[in-house]
């Protein structure tokens, strides 16, 4: 239902609040309000609930904190992946900083939040300002007796003013929404971070995943050549009549299976890298060629966590909850404040003329200045409800952050089990492949001396295959649970870290990989490392420093640089 409005205008040179009257009505207000006059006051002329922190459980401790590989010391996490000691995938770090498109679409959400808060900011002063004008040539009525004897039929009409509308932020509702807005402007910066925590987070286990798949493949690749050896003395000894044609089948059916592996791994690891080209904001690419091959990153033998509390301050999407929740609570005095009236100011000022020499002269001069009521008397039903609606929305949204909160704690506990339950099943999976190793190395010496049949020799060799497999599976593993670990605790989003040594800002210049932007004849060259480079060297191709927040045309495109810190 359409609101019914109570329209209140006067001039008067006295000022409402100077009125008895007024205060009567002040005092029948907050009767018949929801807000008491001394929490009115106390909320600083703001109706609705002040905001305060909901509550939240945190685990005292960790689960293993009697494991001498967790540390609950503190710790500075904002480079974390560098505890693998990798210049590979600390330049990989960098290049996605750069680059990655989904951290710089989080960066336009925190400007268009930005944004919004100063347009809340702004119905703090007058709402409406027009600057009005006009001329016309106005004809004389008719009706005029003896029109015809007039010296000029016509009349010149010259009109300019001002017209102003300013509702008064009595109840707090203006100032309430900014409140929302502020919060709502931290939440989206939380948002960024917490892209940021996850885009580094992605990288590292893209590029252990790609380590390890290396190191499958090169293990398969391994067997193979064992097997191929094995299936010649097989294919000899028949020839010799010492066994069956049988021995021959197996051992191709042996090699044939190894074989199959490595194309499966080989398209594992080819996905893995096209989302790590996705990750650094290229399109894909053969990064065989740029990041060579290596180890796995090898995982330091204890893991630094701090205390549980920790992770309500550094985890970014729970300070974002956080965030949600005060937004919400503001926005329930907005709500409130519908439940009063709309006290304002209006007038308009304006001079007119038949002249334009006397337009701005004192006998041109009129205008009307006065206070405006309006209330929305007969929508009350529609107006408490819209205030549950709200109150309901911010009770969701503390429960939202307190289950966020316990997520967070599980997450962590998952990664230190993950890290700590990896080391000891690499250790013991290390043990078994060193046994299996020398199991096949007699197995094939006793195979020649016809002291074993082929079926054990095949047994053994599949066997060795599986046992390598697992361990790089599982080194692999171990590293993700670090991985995941430091993303569990929120690590990587700190702007206070010198996250790259040519530029200290917290998102710096764009990386700019050449052969996407400028074509040549030759694009691939320019990404590739020098023969005496490092791995990984080849990747980077640092652009001309960009000056922060500024865009800049590259090419037939146009990027852009977030600035160093987005609360400014």
């Amino acid at each position: 239902m359409e609101p019914c409005p109570i329209i209140f205008s006067k001039r008067s040179d006295d000022s409402i609040m100077c009125q008895p009257r007024f205060l009567v009505l002040l005092t029948l207000l907050f009767a018949t309000g929801c807000t008491p006059l001394g929490e009115y006051l106390n909320n600083g002329m703001k109706v609705g609930p002040n905001y305060c922190p909901p509550d939240a459980m945190v685990a005292p401790d960790w689960i293993d904190a009697g494991d001498k590989r967790v540390d609950d010391s503190q710790i500075d996490m904002a480079q974390w992946w560098t505890v693998f000691g990798d210049p590979s995938l600390d330049a990989l770090i960098r290049t996605a900083t750069r680059q990655n498109l989904t951290l710089r679409e989080a960066g336009f959400r925190v400007l268009q939040a930005r944004a919004a808060r100063a347009i809340a900011a702004g119905n703090l002063f007058p709402q409406q300002q027009a600057a009005v004008g006009g001329f016309a040539r106005n004809a004389a009525s008719t009706a005029v007796a003896n029109r015809d004897f007039l010296l000029e039929p016509y009349f010149d009409q010259w009109d300019a003013g001002f017209n102003l509308a300013w509702e008064l932020d009595f109840w707090g509702r203006f100032r309430r929404a900014v409140e929302a807005a502020d919060a709502d402007l931290d939440a989206q910066v939380a948002e960024y971070d917490h892209v940021m925590v996850t885009l580094f987070s992605d990288v590292a286990a893209a590029y252990v995943e790609i380590r390890t798949l290396q190191q499958r493949i090169a293990l398969a690749r391994e067997n193979v050549r064992l097997q191929r050896e094995t299936n010649t003395i097989a294919d000899a000894r028949y020839r010799g009549g010492q066994v069956s044609e049988l021995d021959v089948d197996q051992a191709a059916a042996t090699l044939a299976q190894t074989e199959a592996l490595i194309p499966q791994l080989e398209l594992r690891l080819r996905e893995t890298s096209n989302l790590l080209c996705i990750l650094m904001g290229i399109p894909p690419t053969d990064l065989q060629r740029v990041l060579g091959t290596g180890p796995i990153p090898s995982a330091p033998g204890e893991v630094v966590v701090g205390v549980p509390a920790d992770l309500l301050r550094r985890r970014p999407d729970v300070r974002r909850a956080e965030r949600e929740v005060a937004a919400q609570s503001a926005r329930v005095g907005v709500a409130t404040a519908e439940l009063y009236p709309h006290i304002g100011i209006g007038g308009a000022l304006a001079f007119s003329s038949e002249d334009f020499s006397d337009l701005l002269s004192s006998a041109a001069f009129q205008g009307n200045v006065g206070p405006t009521f309006r209330w929305n008397i007969l929508n009350y039903g529609r107006l408490i409800n819209s205030i549950r609606l709200q109150d309901v929305r911010l009770a969701e949204r503390m429960v939202r952050y307190q289950n966020q909160v316990l997520r967070a704690n599980a997450e962590v506990e998952n990664g230190i089990a993950q890290f700590l339950h990896g080391i000891e099943r690499a250790r013991w999976l290390d043990t078994s492949v060193a046994a299996s190793e020398k199991a096949a190395r007699i197995a094939l010496a006793q195979y020649k001396g016809g002291i074993i049949s082929f079926n054990w020799l095949a047994m053994i060799q599949q066997d060795l295959v599986q046992r390598q497999e697992l361990l790089a599976q599982a080194q692999g593993e171990t590293v993700l649970g670090l991985v995941e670990t430091y993303r569990a605790l929120g690590g990587g989003w700190e702007p206070t870290r010198p996250m790259l040594p040519m530029d200290e800002s917290r998102v710096g210049p764009l990386f700019v990989v050449p052969s996407l932007v400028h074509p040549s004849p030759e694009p691939e060259a320019e990404i590739l490392p020098t023969p005496d480079a490092e791995p990984g060297s080849g990747l980077l191709h640092e652009a001309e420093p960009i000056s922060q927040g500024n865009p800049v045309t590259t090419s037939s495109r146009t990027t852009w640089t977030p600035p160093l810190d987005w609360r400014g």
